[in-house]
């Protein structure tokens, strides 16, 4: 089955959750720790040119990115966490700015969780995924960077990061590989799926 891409375009970037759009299309926010590659995830399910802007420098996206996807949606790139040289006020002003949309959002259908398949889970990352849990907001785990790993090493990740998220319960975790085209198909029907 071909699962076509996202027809994007970036609407604008707001540092206040009080000037959001407040037209009442669906949201999926992607959230993740700096440089785990939410921007390329999200150039990756979008058609065309790169709309999200990458960056080797960990902290750039500080505000709340709005995409349009397929005139139906929006695509928000949350501004990244956990990074230690981005001063403390403004980590904190980005936690406030985080919390205020989560928290206020009510057309936010679901999170797309990036983690970097060669780390492990972190304290942000966990408390994050409560919040949503708590909220009840569907999410989808997605470990990018997969073609830094071997194949087996990869199965192994995928292995323990399933028990130590969801124990013997069912969830979604999606290995990704940009370069390797790997994991955008069922990122893509998640995202289409849960933003209706």
């Amino acid at each position: 089955m071909v699962v076509s891409l996202i027809k994007a375009g970036f609407i604008a970037s707001y540092y206040d959750c009080g000037k959001i759009p407040s037209d009442r299309r669906p949201a999926i926010a992607v959230a993740g720790r700096s440089n785990v590659g939410k921007s390329t995830l999200i150039n990756c399910i979008t058609e065309g040119k790169k709309i999200a802007k990458v960056s080797q420098t960990p902290g750039k996206t500080q505000a709340l990115n709005f995409f349009l996807a397929d005139d139906r949606f929006y695509l928000v790139d949350l501004p990244g966490y956990g990074f230690a040289k981005v001063p403390i006020k403004v980590r904190k002003s980005w936690g406030v700015l985080v919390e205020g949309y989560l928290s206020n959002d009510q057309n936010l259908r679901g999170l797309v969780l990036l983690i970097d398949c060669r780390r492990k889970l972190q304290p942000d990352d966990i408390t994050l995924l409560e919040w949503v849990v708590n909220r009840e907001i569907p999410f989808l785990i997605v470990l990018t960077k997969a073609d830094k790993l071997s194949h087996s090493a990869l199965i192994k990740t995928v292995r323990e990061m399933k028990q130590q998220l969801f124990g013997d319960q069912e969830g979604d975790l999606i290995p990704f590989s940009a370069p390797k085209n790997r994991g955008k198909k069922e990122v893509l029907k998640w995202i289409r799926k849960t933003s209706e």
